[in-house]
């Protein structure tokens, strides 16, 4: 078992806008602190086979203007690397048509007294306005969640879930998702964002994320 509370606990979340190549975009931030030193965050980060230990299997080229690609998900290229602190990347899903497909990724690190490693994740996007109404930050913020949790278990361990595909569907998994999407709810509202526009993305990012198991 999972101490999902927890682990969503231990994250804090904000709503904003950011600035990339495409202009001014919505931007989701993360920041939790890891009982584990600094370098050993950033390996777990940049190297590529502990990266298929706890995220996806990647493949590329690992290098400053080199491209990489998740399998089965995003890809881009590596724009900054200011190792053990700073990382960026593009960030893309499927083909691009615009300058808008592009977003952005930056995770920061820093240590805090006592060795505490604090991670930071900034994803800055160009939304259209009907896909945030429709979700708001979940749609990106829940995966991210999800990206933590494995990064979490990854650091304690060594190791991360046994068979991530079955327990996103698990009673567990499909919990941690909920909660994860009221969290960004939370997070949008404190943004400034209409209750009532929160409650139908929250919803929405339920059924996408966590859908009621089918009735035999």
């Amino acid at each position: 078992m999972i101490d999902i509370v927890h682990e969503l606990e231990a994250a804090r979340r904000e709503v904003g806008e950011g600035r990339i190549a495409a202009g001014v975009g919505r931007a989701i931030r993360l920041q939790r602190d890891y009982d584990t030193p600094l370098e050993d965050v950033w390996d777990a980060l940049t190297n590529p086979e502990r990266i298929g230990r706890w995220f996806l299997p990647i493949s590329g080229d690992y290098r400053l203007g080199g491209r990489y690609q998740f399998e089965g998900n995003a890809g881009g290229e590596i724009v900054a690397c200011e190792r053990p602190n700073r990382l960026k990347v593009t960030w893309v899903y499927g083909e691009v048509t615009s300058a808008a497909d592009v977003s952005e990724l930056e995770v920061r690190l820093s240590t805090l007294e006592g060795g505490v490693t604090r991670f930071e994740l900034e994803h800055t996007a160009i939304v259209p306005e009907d896909a945030w109404s429709m979700y708001g930050p979940g749609a990106v913020g829940v995966g991210w969640d999800g990206g933590l949790l494995g990064l979490s278990l990854h650091l304690r361990t060594g190791e991360t879930l046994a068979d991530p595909i079955a327990w996103q569907s698990s009673d567990e998994g499909r919990a941690f998702f909920k909660l994860s999407s009221t969290a960004w709810g939370a997070a949008n509202r404190a943004a400034g964002a209409d209750p009532d526009a929160v409650a139908v993305a929250v919803a929405n990012t339920n059924a996408f994320y966590a859908p009621e198991p089918e009735t035999p």
